[in-house]
């Protein structure tokens, strides 16, 4: 499995979902309809995304804490969607390191964000991790 392809997708269907708001199981199946996943690949985002939806209040809540003169609603879609599956791998997969999922969030934001991304997420993600 490539993981960095499971989050890239996940993140894609978090995002494909806040822009239709529309965070329904349906929606989901539309999106790995018209998306080529592999097996593990597929097993992950069918398991993080209703996981992570259904604790999205504690998820943005802990980032919110760790915004520094920004609210969520003002971070770019792609940034938040990036920093969602982040901060539910801290607080929800005991296996996996936080350093992967900081490590692997920041390289998802040089590819899909901003130029000043990946070192604004970095720093968020940080922040998170040492209040822990």
């Amino acid at each position: 499995m490539s993981r960095k392809k499971a989050r890239i997708g996940a993140m894609q269907s978090l995002y494909a979902m806040e822009a239709n708001d529309d965070f329904s199981e349906h929606n989901l199946e539309l999106f790995l309809e018209n998306n080529n996943f592999l097996g593990d690949e597929l097993d992950y985002i069918n398991r993080v995304i209703p996981d992570l939806l259904s604790n999205i209040d504690k998820i943005d809540s802990t980032i919110q804490k760790n915004l520094k003169g920004w609210t969520m609603a003002r971070l770019a879609k792609v940034d938040r969607q990036i920093l969602r599956i982040a901060v539910y791998e801290f607080l929800f997969k005991d296996d996996i390191p936080p350093e992967v999922s900081i490590n692997e969030a920041v390289e998802i934001a040089r590819l899909y964000s901003t130029e000043e991304s990946p070192k604004f997420i970095n720093g968020i993600l940080g922040s998170i991790y040492r209040s822990f």
